[in-house]
């Protein structure tokens, strides 16, 4: 027989009563550009501003919070990218100083600028599927120290 400690779950959404969203299926809409919640409404109305309101579903989009994050993860995908890709290269030939130039700073521009937008969408439907930041139907709660 299992102990009362075997039996409990920790964290998650089996403490809040809400049904739990589809994580990975939220994230791939995102990072298509999709509503996390149905899958077929814009998510962007310019390159990283988000719509206020699903045009399909009504989900509301506007109170997302993925602030600076999509950034921090781009630079550190695109940098693993062309840091890998630079000594690899470095490592099999000799390329001069103008034509490394060449190849990794449109390299990498063309990279961070492609990747913004999906990674900004697959972090907005992180925060979806958890309820994050008013998904839920409550406003997130403000620390007075802190100025936010």
């Amino acid at each position: 027989m299992a102990t009362a400690m075997e039996k409990q779950v920790f964290g998650g959404e089996h403490h809040s009563g809400r049904a739990a969203r589809p994580l990975w299926t939220a994230m791939k809409r995102g990072m298509l550009g999709r509503c996390p919640h149905c899958g077929e409404g814009k998510l962007f109305c310019a390159f990283t501003k988000t719509v206020d309101k699903c045009s399909v579903c009504g989900e509301e989009l506007y109170h997302h919070r993925a602030d600076d994050l999509p950034a921090y993860l781009v630079i550190v995908i695109v940098g693993h990218i062309v840091l890998g890709a630079f000594m690899a290269v470095e490592a099999t030939s000799t390329l001069s100083t103008w034509q490394h130039i060449a190849i990794w700073v449109p390299l990498t521009i063309i990279l961070a600028v492609g990747l913004l937008q999906p990674v900004k969408g697959a972090v907005i439907g992180l925060q979806w599927a958890f309820y994050m930041h008013g998904f839920g139907g409550e406003h997130d709660v403000i620390d007075p120290h802190s100025g936010v």
